[in-house]
């Protein structure tokens, strides 16, 4: 049952990934509307978004995983208030995709990034109240998001 658990977790949080392989560019591929845009300096290269993002899909998903494995009955108010910011990151994080690849709205892309930074850290702050371990899970996490925020509004400051 752990085992399922596990994998449940690792399949919600690798969700808007999943997602988002149906509008961003694949490493190496070709996105016209991308690759004309111009881009800050510190834009890594290409091959670092996906290794970036499956790690932190998995950090995200073992976060979850350990929040999911918590049995203290006195953390089941919190354990609801962690799966719902949980649910609602993930649907951010998703969207993020489809506005800013597929429909190529940086504009928008970037009040989404907003507020799945916000939610974000209301999620580890919730996390936190659980297990420790999972709030520090998702700190690289936050980072990254801030990363991107910058990376997002340079496109739109420079395009």
């Amino acid at each position: 049952m752990t085992f399922l658990k596990f994998l449940f977790a690792m399949f919600l949080s690798f969700l808007p990934g999943i997602l988002g392989l149906f509008v961003a560019p694949m490493m190496g591929g070709e996105n016209i509307w991308y690759n004309s845009l111009n881009i800050s300096i510190l834009t890594p290269a290409g091959w670092v978004f996906p290794v970036a993002w499956t790690i932190l899909y998995f950090l995200v998903g073992l976060a979850l995983f350990l929040i999911m494995n918590k049995e203290n009955p006195n953390h089941r108010y919190s354990k609801a208030n962690a799966y719902i910011l949980f649910a609602i990151n993930i649907v951010f994080n998703a969207l993020w995709s489809f506005a800013f690849f597929g429909a190529e709205l940086p504009e928008v892309a970037l009040i989404i990034l907003t507020a799945l930074i916000v939610t974000a850290i209301f999620m580890a702050r919730s996390f936190a109240r659980i297990s420790k371990t999972a709030f520090w899970l998702i700190v690289p996490y936050i980072l990254w998001l801030m990363f991107a925020f910058y990376l997002n509004g340079m496109i739109i400051y420079l395009n």
